[in-house]
Parts: C-alpha cells; sequence; structure tokens
C-alpha cells in the first residue's frame, strides 16, 4: 500500500482519537487563560461581515403598542436615569414630549389616601386594543405590553386624572 493510502486509511483514525481525547473523567483546573478562550464567540464575529447597529427607537404613530414599546422603554429609562424620584406628572409630561397621545394615558397617585409615598408608581398609554404599562418605583422600571382591559381602559384601581 502507498504512503497516500496509509494516510487515507490513518485520517479517520486520527480524528477519531482527536474527538476522544477530549473525553475524560478529570476535569481541567480553571483558569483565566482557558475561560477566555472558551467564551462564545460574538454576535459580530463572523469573517467578512460585520453586524449593522440596531437601528435607534422612535415614536411610531401609526405602530402598535409592541412597535413602540423600545421607545417607550428608552424614555422611561432615560427620564429615570436623570430623575430616579420622578412623580407621575413628570412621567406622563415625558411620554407626552416623546410623542405619546396624553388622553390615551393613565397613572396612578404619588401619595397614598394618608398622603405617604407610594412603593410604586403605573402609568400606560393605550394604543389600539393595547397599552403599554411600565411601573417606576424601589425596584426599578419594568414594562409590558398587554391587551386593554373589557373597560377599554389599560390599569385597574385608582387613578389620578391628568388635568395638566
Amino acid at each position: 500500500m502507498s504512503a497516500r493510502g496509509r494516510l487515507l486509511l490513518a485520517a479517520p483514525v486520527l480524528v477519531l482519537a482527536a474527538a476522544l481525547a477530549g473525553c475524560s473523567s478529570a476535569a481541567p483546573a480553571p483558569s483565566a487563560v482557558a475561560s477566555s478562550a472558551t467564551a462564545p464567540p460574538s454576535a459580530t464575529a463572523s469573517p467578512g461581515r460585520s453586524a449593522a447597529p440596531a437601528p435607534a427607537p422612535s415614536y411610531r404613530p401609526d405602530g402598535t403598542a409592541q412597535a413602540n414599546k423600545a421607545w417607550f422603554d428608552a424614555v422611561n429609562t432615560k427620564l429615570f436615569a436623570a430623575n430616579a424620584g420622578a412623580n407621575g406628572r413628570a412621567i406622563i409630561d415625558s411620554l407626552v414630549s416623546a410623542g405619546f397621545d396624553k388622553a390615551a394615558m393613565q397613572v396612578t397617585p404619588d401619595k397614598t389616601s394618608i398622603n405617604g409615598g407610594v412603593d410604586s408608581i403605573l402609568f400606560s398609554v393605550k394604543i389600539g386594543d393595547s397599552c403599554l404599562l411600565g411601573q417606576h418605583g424601589g425596584g426599578g422600571y419594568s414594562s409590558a405590553v398587554e391587551k386593554a382591559l373589557g373597560s377599554g381602559l389599560c390599569l385597574i384601581g385608582k387613578t389620578r386624572t391628568i388635568d395638566w
């Protein structure tokens, strides 16, 4: 048999041996080099292609609540980063400045019935038959998109009149 023939027969054996070499019962000791070398590749690491940056969110007047959620989150995140104690009026004013319809909004009171502070403020913007829901308080900011209630509103319970 020629050298080339022996090499062709040996190649599958070498591949199998290399694959089995990784199978051992003892785990190697962790090291900084090993952990950085085994990090998953980033989404932009594909050869010959670079990922386009995600477009900045913006208000879509004819869009759905889901289509406007990224803008809703961006506006609220920016407000709370600048003013962690923003009250209901500041939240509504910020959303109006960002293009959302004030007439479609609801917000819960800033104070309890005995004039104490509230744990969180809930606010919403109704778009079509869905609602952008936001909550801000000691636990931070969170949001969701949900169907409007049967009443056509977004929030249950006491809300304050938005009359400014």
